[in-house]
């Protein structure tokens, strides 16, 4: 158990939240225009004409190439070896300037030996970040270099290839498995079709910062989930960005 622990320590969960690039497709670089209606007439599945650029507010937030990273939430374990209590400290990354963000996500991955997890991270949270990283000129840190690297030199967990136990065809959502674990939703006022909304139309980041940081809680409960240790261990949630303490079981 105590092996565990001290592992656990090294682990930083994380979760992205992305939008598109700019509110409007008319908005973006001519060149880029041009490849977003490539991409377009790839990914659409009607036959009805539409104007061009029409999925591009609903879409391109998933593709790092037409879209950006808008919040990078973080979170990792301390074990209380005295207390044998599990403290969990999250925080958010947010900034106007997307390269500012990346850089300061840089910095902390660079603090330490770090292990990632997300879920669905090995799909999209490390490739995202990677692209955007040199899409915006920032040299990628090494938790994120993957280049050159046997499969075990990876620090990469993903819960979501966890919970597939071998099955390469098998999908599960995050909200599915805190269904299942009976772990409290992180959806309860937003979710990530609202994102882009939230972000262009709303301008509201602090509340897409809030449910960033309940993904990344969700993730942490859906791994301790899947390596149980004791029915009755208590685990102190502590917002670093909000400097106030939760108390949760």
């Amino acid at each position: 158990m105590a092996d565990f622990f001290d592992q656990l320590n090294d682990i930083l969960f994380l979760d992205i939240e992305t939008a598109s690039l700019t509110e409007k497709y008319e908005e973006l670089p001519e060149r880029i225009q041009e490849e977003w209606l490539r991409k377009e007439r790839l990914i659409q599945t009607e036959e009805v004409i539409h104007e061009p650029g029409y999925l591009y507010f609903d879409r391109a937030g998933i593709h790092a190439e037409f879209g950006q990273v808008v919040c990078v939430g973080v979170g990792y374990f301390q074990w209380k070896k005295k207390d044998k209590k599990l403290a969990f400290r999250s925080k958010c990354y947010a900034n106007d300037d997307e390269r500012e963000l990346l850089l300061e996500f840089k910095a902390l991955l660079e603090k330490k030996k770090w292990i990632l997890c997300a879920h669905n991270g090995k799909e999209f949270d490390f490739p995202y970040l990677c692209r955007r990283m040199l899409i915006n000129g920032v040299a990628l840190p090494e938790p994120l270099q993957i280049s050159g690297k046997k499969p075990w030199e990876v620090r990469h967990l993903d819960t979501m290839e966890l919970w597939k136990f071998g099955d390469y065809k098998h999908y599960t959502r995050l909200e599915l498995l805190a269904s299942v674990f009976g772990i409290p939703s992180s959806k309860d006022d937003l979710d990530g079709s609202q994102v882009n909304t939230t972000f262009h139309l709303e301008k509201d980041v602090e509340k897409i910062k809030k449910y960033c940081l309940r993904d990344v809680e969700v993730t942490a409960r859906v791994y301790m989930a899947m390596h149980p240790q004791s029915d009755d261990l208590e685990i102190e949630i502590i917002h670093l960005d909000e400097s106030k303490k939760d108390h949760k079981d």
